[in-house]
């Protein structure tokens, strides 16, 4: 339960009190502002607490905003002011210290709490209105303003993410927006709609997996109704302030757990037509999950970092200002939207080799795409790489014990750039893997060198222009070694097993990501350690592949993701259901 204190005395025919307990508080009034402390010390301090002006004017979504958003220990609007049991203290000292002066009393709260040192968030309210009038003209005037805007109208467009891909802003939101306010007035939450998106896709990948047209059909349009519940959770979230711990994990990691689900339905349906595409499917996952690495890495790298003065930061920014190239640029990426209505109406009219071919021309275009911006970017921009930024790099390049030992050593400043270090290693180590035949111990030597140029890259902080290449370099050469010694054993069993580790590992690399835009850091040094890092796994796949005859190669690959999925999900659930953890709802870039 929360509380709200009301301020003042009451206002005849205010609708307030109505509105704060359909808002779910308990309201406790009282008749000034020096009463207010005693009636905070009554409310139990695990509670959320607030403090509005009984003369409060305006919409209610405006006090939702302001009283109930989980996300934030304190938030305020004008005359509206709300704390989480993490801010509790500095409220109530500052109701102790600020009884008289100008304005409502709780904006002087407000004002007070946030130069203790405690951040207050004010939402953007828009059209929106929010005022406490000081007299009867004023408070007519503020009336009539909250009815010229249509509360529910605000609500509904706000639900929507303010960017997004062309097909999900065009062919999406006009409708998934009505959807989340009918699963809101049934209670539902963000958290069962995911779960509904999730159940939806793996149904549809088992349909694909089915190898007969109508399978294909049907997995084609329930891939499109999971990707509108997808896009109707986070609008259920914003358009009811539904964040939550769990929320933020299922919805950082299922897009990735369907989309990749549905790769594998393709290539079972694609086997029993008597076409093996898995190494297709493999490696369009092995291209996804670096592209999201690359746009990850170059985000974290830059995530506090001064504007940018280069030439194409300008250029884009000219772009951006035509007003059509900035859907035609979000197009061509290939975002999540346009992906997955590609993969949904390919794969009901044509096969699963041809959709594979199609996904991987069109995310290799948008990755080439990006990633050559952000090189030029990088190279033609004034800005130093902050000790944050630095640390989020050393965190995604997931380096375990091998390059723990190497980067200790070579941890002295040098003037060489470090980049070129890991550029080696990694051609090192999937060329001779390709070049070699399977079981070559030359590969273990090559993996060897891998672990000790990758471990050289990373011994000091990584602050160089470019050195946010450095987390995708290390994804590419591990993910891709695995493909390619599952394609040289040529056994079966052995690429479906690949694309188990692989997915397995990619989840711990996504799980880090996500960690790490919530706040809360990089996973612990001991599940990184206990799953090797990416050098330690690179070495351990290749000793296997020389060690073991081809038929016991599926066989290890596969025990080894067993463990890898085991340790990170376990860990993973732990911290993602755990009170430490962040209460977010991804509004970044269409993924």
């Amino acid at each position: 339960m929360s509380t709200v204190i009301l301020t003042g005395l009451p206002v005849p025919g205010s609708p307030l009190e109505d509105e704060l307990r359909s808002l779910g508080f308990d309201v406790r009034a009282v008749p000034a502002p020096e009463d207010a402390p005693a009636a905070l010390a009554g409310v139990p301090a695990g509670q959320r607490v607030a403090v509005v002006d009984s003369g409060f004017v305006g919409h209610p979504h405006a006090l939702r905003l302001a009283l109930t958003d989980p996300r934030f220990d304190a938030c305020a609007v004008t005359g509206a002011f709300a704390v989480q049991p993490g801010a509790r203290a500095a409220l109530e000292r500052a109701a102790a210290l600020t009884p008289d002066g100008e304005g409502p009393y709780a904006d002087r709260l407000a004002a007070a709490v946030e130069a203790s040192g405690t951040a207050v968030q004010r939402p953007e309210l828009g059209t929106l209105v929010a005022a406490v009038p000081s007299g009867a003209a004023e408070r007519a005037e503020a009336l009539a303003a909250v009815a010229a805007v249509d509360d529910e109208a605000v609500r509904l467009r706000s639900a929507v993410k303010a960017r997004d891909g062309f097909f999900t802003t065009f062919f999406i939101s006009p409708y998934s927006r009505y959807i989340a306010r009918w699963c809101a007035r049934r209670g539902l939450t963000p958290n069962q709609v995911t779960t509904a998106s999730l159940l939806t896709a793996l149904l549809a990948a088992g349909c694909a997996a089915t190898g007969e047209r109508w399978g294909y059909v049907t997995a084609g349009v329930l891939l499109l109704v999971s990707f509108v519940l997808d896009c109707t959770d986070g609008q259920l979230a914003r358009y009811s302030l539904q964040y939550s711990t769990m929320g933020a994990w299922l919805d950082a990691t299922f897009d990735r757990v369907k989309e990749y689900s549905f790769y594998a339905g393709l290539a079972l349906g694609a086997a029993r037509d008597g076409d093996d595409v898995w190494a297709l499917a493999l490696g369009s996952m092995i291209l996804m999950t670096c592209r999201h690495v690359v746009d990850f890495s170059f985000n974290e790298a830059n995530h506090d970092a001064t504007a940018n003065t280069s030439p194409t930061a300008a250029l884009s920014d000219r772009l951006d200002s035509v007003g059509w190239t900035v859907w035609v640029r979000r197009m061509i990426i290939l975002p999540i939207g346009e992906r997955w209505a590609m993969i949904a109406v390919l794969t009901a009219t044509t096969t699963p080799r041809i959709v594979f071919y199609a996904l991987l021309v069109g995310c290799a275009f948008g990755a080439l795409y990006t990633t050559a911006g952000r090189v030029l970017r990088s190279v033609t921009r004034r800005a130093k790489r902050t000790d944050r930024a630095a640390q989020a790099l050393a965190d995604l390049a997931d380096s375990g014990p091998l390059a723990e030992l190497v980067a200790k050593a070579a941890s002295r400043p040098r003037p060489l750039p470090r980049l070129p270090f890991a550029v080696l290693g990694a051609a090192l180590v999937v060329g001779v893997a390709w070049y070699e035949p399977f079981g070559s111990t030359t590969v273990i030597y090559a993996a060897l060198i891998y672990a000790l140029l990758s471990g050289v890259a990373v011994g000091i902080p990584p602050r160089g222009p470019l050195d946010w290449l450095l987390p995708p370099l290390f994804r590419a050469a591990e993910y891709t070694t695995v493909l390619v010694l599952a394609v040289k054993a040529d056994v079966p069993g052995a690429l479906p097993a690949a694309f188990g580790l692989v997915a397995a590992v990619a989840y711990h690399h996504y799980d880090t990501v996500y960690r790490i835009r919530g706040g809360s850091g990089a996973p612990p040094r001991w599940l990184v350690r206990a799953t090797g890092g990416h050098e330690g796994r690179v070495l351990l796949t290749v000793v296997l592949a020389a060690v073991l005859a081809r038929e016991a190669f599926p066989v290890a690959l596969t025990a080894v993701a067993v463990f890898v999925a085991l340790v990170v999900l376990v860990e993973s659930i732990r911290f993602w259901v755990s009170a430490g953890a962040p209460a977010v709802h991804d509004e970044g870039e269409p993924a």
